[in-house]
């Protein structure tokens, strides 16, 4: 339980600054508010961050479940990860966070937010190949190289 509360508070300290606070202050600097109608985009754009949001949280559920650890990486999982979301594609919860940052650009037809969403993706991949990789390779060997040979660091690989 206690892995939990540690999750659930790093990523809430993570969501909240980078999928909330910052677009808010993007939105504020640029002058941008919500539309005041809901039409198509808003509606499209509220069901890719729902479903980005959801992607990003079964990823900090498998995080605490399976790895016995946590989404910061100074409380890594203790185990490698490799079902859930993990199963297709490695990065999954950057993924769910850069849908959820899109979703907010496309609900507010924010172009700046749009921006923000695609240097956050683009920071994401350079942790990942700096940091995050060489940190995995190291902690679990050959049990990350192999994971790595069979799922995609953000596409899924098909079968065959």
């Amino acid at each position: 339980m206690f892995v939990l509360a540690r999750a659930l508070t790093y990523a809430t300290l993570f969501v909240g600054f980078l999928l909330v606070f910052l677009p808010a202050r993007i939105l504020d600097g640029f002058g941008l508010r919500a539309p005041a109608d809901i039409g198509l985009l808003q509606y499209a754009g509220l069901l890719l961050t729902a479903a980005g949001g959801a992607l990003a949280l079964s990823c900090i559920l498998a995080f605490v479940v399976v790895g016995k650890g946590t989404p910061a990486p100074f409380d890594p999982p203790r185990r490698l990860v490799v079902r859930g979301p993990y199963r297709w594609v490695r990065n999954p919860m950057y993924l769910g966070a850069g849908a959820a940052l899109l979703g907010a650009a496309l609900y507010c037809q924010a172009v700046p937010l749009l921006a923000y969403a695609v240097l956050f993706l683009a920071a994401m991949h350079l942790l990942v190949r700096a940091y995050e990789e060489p940190a995995l390779r190291n902690t679990f060997g050959p049990d990350y190289e192999a994971y790595c040979h069979r799922v995609g660091r953000w596409w899924p690989r098909l079968p065959g």
